[in-house]
């Protein structure tokens, strides 16, 4: 499975709140890190090891029935079979990230978790080709991956451990590849389809909305369906009640995972329809310059005079060394203000604190990310001061645009 991220983003969310040093802040909360193939972090979540271990216990009894001189040494087997399994997972997921490197869109991370894998791409594709190619890929290298196995086991006995283990690696690539290309999201059919209508339609919004309908109906036809074939002998002519009851429990879990995805790529795809409305320039508070030993209040009925609503603490040439914080002007008392200098209030100016007027969207977000904080001085593309951003007024525009119905 693939999902694009942040805004996460993420996918993840996208809140504002950082600079612009263009470093990447580390990620946390991903897992054990296993690597970094092509530069991207590859992290096993710790839910992996529930199923790991649920693969092994189901692939253990099969094995049992199979080759039962086996002994205990089947689990063994099975643990091998669940690495190789996840191996290949990893190996779909790398086939989307390259696609996406390929097309310049930057990969967050690459995530092994409770049901296959998750790659984190930050960004749409500008065009629905890239994205259809972005999708298809990973089926694709499943599909390439189960001839493989395929291959493997005509040069093997059947009822031996290589070829029972090649054949159930050709069987779950091929499960993997048909389950990908289901056309809902988050599926990459589903991403396949919204390339489609995108395509139809001239709209990337049009699409996801209605790749995302045709996920929840997916969902919603997985909770009935899966049941249903059971309980009517579909599956398996020897299902038991135990059965039944563990692929009802399988078809709530699918559904409730495509359900919830579905809505956030709804999600994800209106915050991006409306990010271009963010707009550093627009957001800008007007400033003022002063010294830093300039008391508070002289400092505040300057910018009163002006109609500005921020201060720059600038040296004697005139460049800004810091700006003063708007809540430590508002924790200091009107009669404290006259004997308290502007650089007792001020926040020195750090690398990345300093964004061009001309950023707006996801460039802007993904600056103010790089480095928090909550004031920012914005200058113009030649260096000249233009004013102070805030993140609080950064949000309360990203909440309105976001409040707006959308243009689908």
């Amino acid at each position: 499975m693939n999902t694009s991220g942040q805004p996460q983003s993420g996918t993840g969310g996208a809140a504002p709140g950082g600079g612009g040093n263009g470093k990447r802040p580390r990620e946390s909360g991903g897992g054990i890190l296993m690597g970094r193939p092509f530069g991207v972090p590859v992290y096993v979540a710790p839910s992996w090891f529930l199923v790991a271990a649920l693969i092994t216990w189901v692939f253990g009894g099969q094995l049992d029935r199979v080759l039962p001189e086996l002994g205990a040494a089947r689990y063994l087997v099975s643990l091998f079979f669940a690495v190789a399994f996840y191996a290949s997972v990893l190996v779909h997921e790398l086939a989307h990230t390259v696609a996406a490197l390929r097309f310049k869109l930057p990969v967050r991370r690459i995530q092994l978790q409770f049901f296959g894998g998750v790659s984190e791409i930050e960004k749409d594709s500008d065009t629905p080709g890239r994205e259809f190619v972005l999708a298809f890929v990973g089926p694709l290298l499943s599909l390439v991956l189960a001839g493989l196995f395929y291959l493997g086991m005509r040069g093997v006995q059947p009822d031996t451990v290589p070829g029972v283990l090649l054949a159930g690696l050709m069987v779950s690539n091929l499960i993997v590849a048909a389950f990908n290309l289901l056309p809902g999201l988050p599926l990459d059919g589903g991403r396949m389809l919204r390339a489609v209508v995108w395509k139809i339609s001239g709209k990337p919004m049009t699409g996801t909305v209605a790749a995302a309908w045709t996920g929840r109906a997916l969902a919603v036809a997985v909770l009935v369906g899966l049941p249903l074939l059971s309980y009517a002998g579909g599956v398996s002519e020897s299902s038991t009640g135990a059965d039944s009851l563990t692929d009802a429990l399988l078809a709530a879990i699918l559904a409730a995972i495509i359900w919830t995805g579905a809505g956030n790529s709804l999600r994800i795809a209106r915050l991006r329809e409306r990010l271009p409305e963010l707009r550093a320039r627009s957001l800008t508070r007007r400033a003022v310059p002063v010294a830093a030993e300039t008391p508070l209040s002289e400092a505040l009925r300057r910018a009163d005079e002006a109609g500005a609503r921020a201060l720059v603490v600038v040296d004697a040439a005139g460049e800004a060394t810091g700006l003063v914080r708007e809540a430590a002007v508002v924790g200091i008392p009107e009669h404290r203000r006259p004997w308290v200098a502007v650089s007792g209030v001020t926040q020195e100016l750090r690398p990345g604190m300093r964004v061009r007027a001309d950023l707006f969207g996801e460039d802007l977000l993904e600056t103010l990310r790089a480095t928090p904080a909550t004031e920012y001085l914005v200058v113009e593309p030649s260096g000249e001061i233009y004013g102070v951003l805030s993140t609080a007024d950064v949000e309360r525009a990203f909440v309105a645009a976001m409040a707006q119905p959308s243009r689908a």
